[in-house]
């Protein structure tokens, strides 16, 4: 599992069947120690109606079709949770507002 920010949205109109119906968000890979950008960008299927500017945890390759409705689609990344809080010992790396 990786952290990354919701940066935007994806709209298509054409696409593969087993995919129509869900939200494609774009995202910034993050380092967990300090929320950091990483450098690497992303297209993400959301599961859990996450929104732009929300930090998320994000599954890849195999792990992503294990995602709840995702089972045999053809994705690569899907956004499986919201975060609410981060704590790396006792420091608070980030808090939901």
């Amino acid at each position: 599992m990786e952290i990354a920010r919701v940066v935007g949205t994806v709209v298509s109109t054409r696409k593969d069947e087993l995919i129509k119906g869900f939200k494609l968000l774009t995202l910034e890979a993050l380092n967990p120690e300090d929320l950091t950008p990483k450098g690497l960008k992303l297209v993400g299927v959301d599961i859990v109606d996450a929104g732009i500017g929300d930090i998320v945890l994000i599954v890849r390759g195999s792990s992503a079709r294990t995602a709840s409705g995702l089972k045999n689609r053809p994705v690569d990344t899907s956004i499986v949770a919201i975060i609410d809080e981060i704590i790396m010992g006792d420091k608070t790396i980030y808090r939901k507002n």
